[in-house]
């Protein structure tokens, strides 16, 4: 295991262990599926994100996963004009998007499979599948929530 999948183990061994499940299923899913991605590690103040880009610039990344204390999210990153016919994607956002994941199985639904399909096409910087995406570890807040819920 090289060192940027070490660190991006351990940012995830902090979260309980369904969310680390499907957001390290996730994760795995989406390398697999856009093999031509670099996958961009952010563990930010908020959440840990891991966005899919083309060209391993941040503001080409076109999909992203999302771990937050209690869930895990698939975020759009480029969803305006995105035709969402089964009505998936949450927020009010014109730009960003999402689908809250329940289990890694959501991503295999035709319809989210149409999503990242239509955001693939659509994206700003074209996707290829020849190119070789690595993981890399782009920024660590100093500062951070929780990524475990506070007790009830």
């Amino acid at each position: 295991m090289d060192d940027a999948e070490a660190r991006l183990d351990g940012f995830l061994a902090r979260y309980l262990p369904a969310v680390a499940a499907l957001g390290r299923g996730a994760i795995r899913h989406l390398r697999a599926r856009l093999p031509g991605c670099d996958a961009l590690v952010y563990d930010n103040y908020q959440a840990l994100a891991v966005g899919f880009s083309p060209d391993g610039k941040t503001g080409s990344a076109i999909v992203s996963v999302a771990l937050y204390p209690r869930w895990v999210s698939l975020f759009f990153l480029q969803a305006q004009g995105l035709k969402d016919y089964a009505g998936l994607l949450q927020g009010s956002g014109t730009a960003i998007r999402h689908i809250r994941l329940s289990a890694i199985e959501d991503l295999d639904q035709p319809a989210v499979r149409a999503l990242i399909e239509a955001a693939l096409d659509q994206a700003k910087v074209p996707y290829s599948p020849d190119r070789t995406g690595n993981l890399v570890i782009k920024s660590v807040s100093a500062k951070q929530k929780p990524r475990r819920p506070a007790s009830t």
